[in-house]
């Protein structure tokens, strides 16, 4: 494989970090090779925030299910899916005018622009995430930044048009070199042509013959249990749905 493949490949989620600064000259490359992702149309419809407040830091690892290493982390990005830079440049634009002009309706940012809006962000993310890893800083991705909406959103001052899409944590790592990888699902089950296709329970059994943890939680008594359990139905999915649900409400009202 070459270089790239490689550090593709070798990448892993990395929550323990060297007590070590991340130089500013690092943090801006990191930044800078975001902003070079691919974007819808160029629109970079995300917005990038960098939380360096302790005190930020301290509530964000509260209020993403407790995880202390967000705290530790020495550097914290949110990735903002974000189409109220746009709309504000619309309307500082005397779009409305342009609208009544042409005898029709001003639209507004609806669901399909927060989809579009989240993968820019995601996109964005990702390429951060392999930029890091090619200076030798491990990252970890916290999904649960789209849980407990209310309290993020004036948290972090988020207007209508955005959405906390994930965090990103990033450091030099802390465990030693070599760790083993975790194993992802057999190509078959995720590759397929021209068109999905379902499968059947024979491979469904298969996609799972390296995932099986062994030891069930709530008393399951299968991997599709036990993952239903702790994963699925789990607290912190059914807030992040709930979360999800009020965002798209708010974005999408009036």
């Amino acid at each position: 494989m070459n270089p790239t493949l490689q550090l593709i490949h070798r990448r892993r989620s990395v929550s323990a970090y060297e007590d070590r600064p991340i130089e500013r000259p690092v943090i801006d490359a990191i930044i800078g090779a975001a902003m070079r992702a691919p974007t819808a149309g160029n629109m970079m419809l995300y917005s990038i925030i960098e939380i360096d407040d302790r005190t930020l830091k301290n509530k964000l690892a509260e209020s993403c299910d407790n995880q202390p290493f967000i705290a530790k982390a020495p550097l914290v990005l949110l990735f903002v899916a974000d189409y109220q830079r746009w709309f504000d440049f619309f309307e500082a634009s005397d779009v409305a005018g342009y609208c009544k002009a042409h005898h029709q309706p001003m639209r507004r940012p609806q669901e399909g622009d927060l989809m579009l809006a989240c993968c820019d962000a995601l996109i964005a993310a990702q390429t951060a995430a392999i930029a890091a890893e090619s200076l030798g800083i491990g990252s970890c991705y916290i999904g649960d930044i789209m849980e407990n909406h209310n309290y993020h959103r004036e948290l972090l001052h988020l207007p209508r048009y955005t959405f906390p899409i994930t965090l990103l944590c990033f450091g030099y790592p802390k465990e030693a070199p070599g760790h083993k990888l975790r194993p992802r699902f057999p190509q078959a089950s995720i590759h397929f042509t021209n068109g999905y296709r379902r499968l059947d329970k024979a491979e469904l059994d298969d996609m799972f013959r390296d995932r099986d943890p062994k030891h069930y939680v709530n008393e399951a008594a299968n991997v599709g249990q036990h993952f239903y359990a702790r994963k699925f139905s789990a607290d912190y999915s059914v807030e992040m749905s709930r979360s999800v649900k009020e965002a798209i409400r708010r974005w999408t009202e009036g």
